[in-house]
């Protein structure tokens, strides 16, 4: 009872921000797009500058976006990865990279104090325009990540995913993992790297998100200062449709497990696909909404084939994949997996209840406010924003899409989008160690 007076209370006062958000848009000198939103509750400013250089961009080379990423902080300019650490570390500032499918992301932290916010941005400049890229920390990160794909490849989720992956996109450059392969980790070096740094990471192939307690002049300065050193570039091309799914594939992996992951799914939707919301609420009901979800009900509550099932749409620059996932005990994988398909051809052919339409809702927009409740949650969606090029008022009309939603809806766009008789099956698992 507290708690749903607390999401109500949260959302009639988030409501009231999201009104209007006041997202501000321009561009810098050399290209790169800037989003900024003023917030004035705290003496603080979150910093995400997005490259679209993420693992679509490896081409014959998996693991290359995610490794050069990685590298940025190893050295910059004069600097070392111990200077580099330090100077954040003694002014307090958080620094972090990461890197996955569609985008490459460097972030930044700080107070807006000016003794302790120009450092900060200073540094966070120099790691982008001048990395070095030492080649002991080239070789140091490449092992590192040699490790942790070795730490997958013995992981039966990890390797259903990665077969997911290879089924769905074939050639296309959705297919690996962004912690590369083997072979394309091997085949790596430093000046593959830094290549990819110089082409890549430009102006004119960045968004810049900027929240936090500045005003338009100052986040003006901010962007100008974090990027402009930059050369503007060219932005990286336009990624090919992703091909159709011609036939269903299947592929069955033995394991050493008492447990066998099972994925079912299929090509999905894109950021800022027309289908977007009733997708999203649907899939909410049919796999989304933990254990009240359709799929939860039958396979966990009815059956007790499985402790976790789910499923959810992962949206990107071109068509995400759909992603249906359980894992149950070996001798139960075939029943599970028909139970799974059975239940996603019922709701395809009925779509949600009213009930479970209205809870849906309340449940997804309840919950919104508490996903941007933080200036670092704010500036991850407005890097979204930026980078998917959605609507400015994205965030503002957000709960209205997701009310206007119908049951029809959900049903005509589940049936338009899924295909039973194209779908990628993985199962790993099935023999247990003795």
């Amino acid at each position: 009872m507290f708690r749903n007076l607390l999401v109500l209370i949260l959302w009639g006062i988030a409501g009231t921000v999201l009104a209007a958000p006041d997202i501000q848009h321009w561009a810098t000198a050399n290209g790169a797009r800037v989003y900024f939103i003023q917030a004035k509750e705290l003496p603080m400013v979150d910093v995400q500058v997005v490259f679209d250089a993420g693992a679509a961009r490896d081409g014959d080379q998996p693991g290359l976006a995610r490794l050069s990423n990685a590298l940025l902080p190893e050295g910059a300019g004069d600097l070392d990865a111990d200077a580099i650490a330090e100077r954040f570390d003694s002014l307090g500032a958080q620094f972090g990279t990461q890197a996955e499918r569609d985008m490459a992301v460097v972030s930044l932290r700080s107070l807006t104090q000016p003794e302790i916010l120009q450092p900060a941005l200073e540094t966070m400049a120099l790691v982008l325009a001048k990395p070095t890229m030492p080649t002991v920390a080239f070789e140091r990160e490449r092992k590192r990540m040699e490790a942790a794909l070795q730490r997958q490849l013995q992981s039966p989720s990890s390797l259903a995913s990665r077969a997911f992956y290879r089924h769905l996109y074939g050639d296309y450059p959705y297919a690996h993992l962004p912690s590369g392969t083997e072979e394309g980790l091997a085949s790596l070096s430093r000046d593959d790297a830094l290549a990819f740094h110089q082409r890549h990471y430009v102006g004119s192939n960045a968004v810049v998100a900027i929240v936090g307690a500045l005003d338009r002049t100052q986040a003006e300065q901010v962007a100008e200062q974090v990027i402009g050193d930059l050369p503007a570039g060219k932005p990286a091309p336009t990624l090919p449709p992703v091909p159709r799914i011609k036939e269903s594939s299947r592929e069955v992996m033995t394991y050493p497990s008492t447990q066998t992951t099972v994925i079912l799914g299929t090509i999905g939707l894109r950021r800022g696909d027309p289908d977007y919301f009733p997708l999203y609420v649907g899939n909410h009901v049919l796999g989304g909404s933990g254990l009240v979800s359709r799929i939860s009900v039958e396979l966990r509550e009815k059956r007790g084939l499985t402790y976790s099932a789910y499923s959810y749409f992962s949206p990107m620059r071109r068509r995400g994949p759909y992603i249906l996932a359980l894992q149950t005990r070996n001798e139960q994988a075939e029943e599970a997996l028909q139970v799974l398909r059975n239940t996603l051809k019922g709701f395809m052919a009925t779509g949600p209840s009213e009930e479970e339409l209205q809870l849906a809702k309340q449940n997804i927009t309840g919950g919104f406010p508490l996903r941007i409740d933080s200036n670092g949650e704010k500036a991850q969606y407005l890097a979204m924003i930026g980078f998917y090029r959605l609507p400015l008022d994205y965030l503002e009309t957000f709960t209205s899409q997701v009310e206007a939603v119908t049951g029809a809806q959900i049903r005509e766009a589940f049936q338009k989008r899924v295909n039973l008789d194209k779908m990628v099956t993985v199962m790993v698992g099935g023999a247990a160690e003795e």
